[in-house]
């Protein structure tokens, strides 16, 4: 959703709704927009190559989704992709 789409959304609410309305259809709108919103983890992953050739399906998964990257592939596909996205050419 742009933010243009956004504010036009907010305007309605403000001009066509009573104040309970108001507060509702809000409510219900950052619910559902809160989904969709990606927050970026504050710490950068620390581990090692060796962990990441070591690293569990599951736990690659969660270590990516935190991310906001899919991806869909083998084991070996996954931990070679987050070897890719996560460590610096000279730990490669």
């Amino acid at each position: 959703m742009t933010l243009s789409q956004i504010f036009h959304f907010l305007f309605d609410i403000v001009t066509r709704c009573n104040s309970e309305t108001r507060v509702n259809m809000c409510e219900e709108f950052l619910v559902d927009k809160k989904a969709e919103s990606f927050k970026m983890p504050v710490h950068y992953p620390r581990y090692k190559k060796e962990d990441y050739e070591k690293m569990e399906d599951w736990k690659l998964d969660n270590l990516l989704q935190q991310y906001g990257l899919g991806f869909d592939g083998t084991l070996e596909e996954k931990r070679a992709y987050a070897m890719g996205a996560f460590l610096w050419p000279h730990q490669l």
